[in-house]
């Protein structure tokens, strides 16, 4: 087993690779920014190094400092959690060639499914249901591309190659809308991403957003952990999730879980992944892979029983699996609230100190945080200060926990989304279940 492992992440998600160590046996090594100094991770881990200025650019996506953290603490692995470096497949190879382990995919994975269309080509080969779409970048011929948004079908979606958190997209409904809008598209995915390759999808009107949990190590073993239902966003990012999704038939769970894991076998995947689908009219369409551990993780812990982050370390150093698909059960329901820093109505975020700090318990209760009181929630980053997370036997209980949860918890000295989340726990459609991703926008009136 690895010995010491970098963490190169920061707030809660550094604080739950922290723990996952400790229950190994596994000495850590807090990475953090200036602005991170006082972090709760930072004093519990068993050594830090800070790695520069707050700006993230300087610090967090500084590789060299990185790098030579993991060098000075005489560490054997790194752990870029979710967000900044997770994904990028230059720092998982620049990590290797190092001589370290990096804690995720080999480089080439991250590559092949961080690219939409060749991760699209990858699921069709491994027969994973996609979206109808160009199957590929658009062609430089005008008529060429009004021909196959034609032959898709209006309304269509335009999509960077490189895009991701709902950046690089844009609806079309017309022909007469079409040239242009791939124009403004390729413009911002270049701005945005260094690469100006679209392609289209066929838009749908109504989905949910369901993403499906695997594992997989290096001994040709893969299995799935089942769904979640990512549905209510706001501008393309998740507000609460829940494990199951409602109403889902179990037949239709194994038949897309086992597609998922299969696949992932067909690409020597490694590590722990979520295949991201739109789900509508009782089709499943696959959208994208994500190649990291998702901040919405607890909620398939709860339900399941397997700690997520514990595989990703033992897959890393080189052991099986703990767990063979028969041995997955799915008992009862969580839901996930991610509690964000920000005025709950117009969502602008609310840095500053926390006067007092009170995290809600009992039955069924967790809470991932790195916060406490008198923290300093800093200007620099994400807002989520913390992950509510409600299990009960079924989704009624679930709910009824989450309510008593949300009315206890306590956050002063700063703005929360607390309310909105108490709103969205007492709304008819959202307790009846199986909202679709513009559900809470037209709510909110956005």
């Amino acid at each position: 087993m690895i010995e010491k492992i970098v963490i190169a992440n920061r707030g809660e998600i550094a604080m739950r690779i922290q723990r996952a160590c400790r229950t190994l046996g596994i000495k850590t090594v807090a990475l953090h920014s200036e602005a991170d100094r006082e972090a709760k991770y930072v004093k519990l881990a068993d050594e830090s190094v800070c790695i520069g200025p707050a700006r993230a650019a300087e610090s967090y996506l500084n590789v060299p400092s990185v790098i030579s953290a993991a060098e000075v603490t005489d560490a054997q692995a790194i752990h870029p959690g979710y967000g900044f470096l997770s994904e990028n497949a230059d720092f998982a190879e620049r990590v290797e060639q190092s001589g370290f382990i990096f804690i995720g995919p080999r480089p080439e994975t991250i590559r092949l499914m961080g690219d939409k269309i060749s991760a699209i080509k990858a699921m069709k080969k491994a027969g994973v249901p996609c979206v109808p779409g160009s199957d590929g970048p658009l062609p430089k011929e005008d008529d060429e591309i009004i021909k196959l948004a034609d032959h898709i079908g209006y309304p269509v979606l335009i999509k960077a190659a490189a895009g991701g958190g709902g950046r690089g997209m844009r609806v079309v409904h017309t022909e007469a809308a079409l040239l242009n809008a791939i124009n403004l598209t390729r413009g911002e995915a270049k701005a945005a991403f260094g690469n100006d390759t679209v392609y289209l999808e066929k838009f749908l009107g109504n989905p949910r957003h369901i993403e499906f949990q695997v594992l997989a190590d290096t001994h040709g073993n893969a299995i799935h952990l089942g769904e979640r239902d990512c549905s209510l966003q706001r501008r393309h990012q998740k507000v609460v999730e829940e494990c199951p999704a409602p109403g889902l038939p179990e037949k239709l769970r194994h038949k897309i879980g086992e597609r998922c894991a299969e696949a992932c076998a067909k690409i020597g995947y490694r590590g722990a992944g979520t295949f991201e689908f739109l789900y509508q009219d009782g089709e499943f369409y696959f959208i994208e892979m994500n190649t990291r551990v998702q901040v919405e993780h607890p909620i398939t812990e709860m339900v399941t029983g397997v700690d997520i982050v514990r595989e990703q370390i033992r897959i890393a150093a080189g052991e099986r699996l703990s767990y063979r698909q028969k041995d997955i059960e799915w008992r009862g329901h969580a839901i996930e609230c991610r509690i964000n820093a920000e005025d709950p109505r117009n969502f602008v975020p609310s840095p500053g100190r926390i006067t007092a700090w009170h995290a809600p318990g009992g039955p069924g209760i967790r809470v991932d945080t790195h916060v406490y009181t008198n923290y300093f929630v800093p200007p620099h980053y994400d807002s989520m200060i913390a992950k509510l997370i409600a299990y009960g036997e079924d989704r009624r209980v679930a709910l009824a926990r989450m309510r008593v949860a949300l009315s206890e918890m306590v956050v002063e000295g700063i703005k929360t989304n607390i309310p909105l989340h108490n709103d969205v726990m007492n709304d008819s459609a959202f307790v009846a279940g199986g909202i679709n991703i513009h559900y809470l926008e037209k709510k909110l009136g956005l």
